[in-house]
């Protein structure tokens, strides 16, 4: 019996990308963002696990093994008789897709269904992505959020902006925001959220919803930054590189900062941020959401 328990646990989707090639045929990923992390981070050496329910078909099938090839902690992964999550991606550039998911098996997680005591052995946990906007599914997660903070776990929030959240998701990002302890965000997730282009007066926002949260601003090809309590901690430059693919790059630096938070919690914040940056950047070498090998994002950092 599995008896040791993992250091992150990001809660949320995992589904399928199905992308359209140009030609007529569908290249099938798999995907989801807060699984995604938990895979780099397993990879890297770091326990995960990824808490959330995938269908019984062929597509959730593929997901289950991809876990497990990942060394994931699969006892927190659920599977339902329901239909898939698919991402249609008919189009990259600029990205064009919708979400199918009706009635589909990740809005029946089931936190209760979780190994019993799982939350006073939990350092970190991670949510963000699409399951925070779809109900009911979404109202579970805030809950399991919300009994973590009493418990002293450290929260991370990637909201990881896509078009269905509206305004109705308003007041899961601040509720989300509020509890979180570090928050990762893009420039065009600030954009989406806000619903408008002042991306300084957006991030001065979730400073003052919570001034303690480390805020990690992604500025795609420009850079990033590290902020906390109004203060800018360290910016950084992405290396130069042939880029092959953008994809997965934003879920890589997400892992990048908290390997670097977990692995090494006395670092400096430009220590933590250079981690975070050369992550993301490993990523782009690669084509899809593969997971970049750690020796990579250490040639970059060197």
């Amino acid at each position: 019996m599995k008896t040791e328990w993992p250091q992150l646990v990001a809660l949320g989707e995992a589904l399928t990308d199905l992308i359209d090639d140009g030609d007529g045929r569908w290249l099938e990923r798999c995907g989801g963002a807060p699984w995604n992390v938990a895979r780099i981070m397993a990879q890297w050496g770091v326990g995960s696990a990824f808490a959330g329910a995938v269908s019984r078909d062929c597509f959730g099938e593929r997901i289950v093994a991809a876990s497990r090839d990942a060394g994931l902690d699969l006892r927190f992964l659920q599977q339902y008789d329901k239909s898939p999550l698919l991402a249609m991606v008919y189009g990259t550039q600029p990205p064009r897709y919708f979400f199918v998911g009706d009635d589909s098996a990740d809005l029946y997680f089931d936190p209760a269904l979780l190994p019993q005591g799982w939350p006073q052995h939990a350092q970190w946990a991670l949510f963000g992505g699409i399951s925070l906007a779809r109900p009911p599914l979404a109202a579970r997660l805030l809950q399991v959020a919300q009994q973590l903070k009493r418990q002293g776990v450290r929260l991370c929030y990637d909201p990881n902006f896509r078009v269905l959240m509206d305004e109705r998701y308003d007041p899961m990002l601040r509720t989300m925001v509020g509890l979180a302890d570090v928050i990762k965000v893009s420039d065009e997730d600030l954009h989406g959220l806000f619903r408008h282009h002042d991306v300084a007066a957006a991030l001065a926002t979730l400073q003052q919803w919570q001034p303690q949260a480390l805020i990690m601003l992604t500025r795609g090809a420009t850079g990033a930054e590290l902020w906390q309590g109004g203060t800018c901690l360290a910016r950084c430059v992405p290396p130069s590189l042939r880029v092959v693919d953008t994809v997965g790059a934003g879920d890589a630096s997400m892992a990048g900062l908290l390997y670097s938070l977990i692995t090494r919690p006395q670092a400096t914040a430009q220590q933590h941020l250079r981690q975070a940056v050369a992550s993301g950047s490993a990523a782009c070498l690669l084509a899809g959401a593969n997971v970049p090998a750690l020796a990579a994002v250490t040639a970059l950092l060197d």
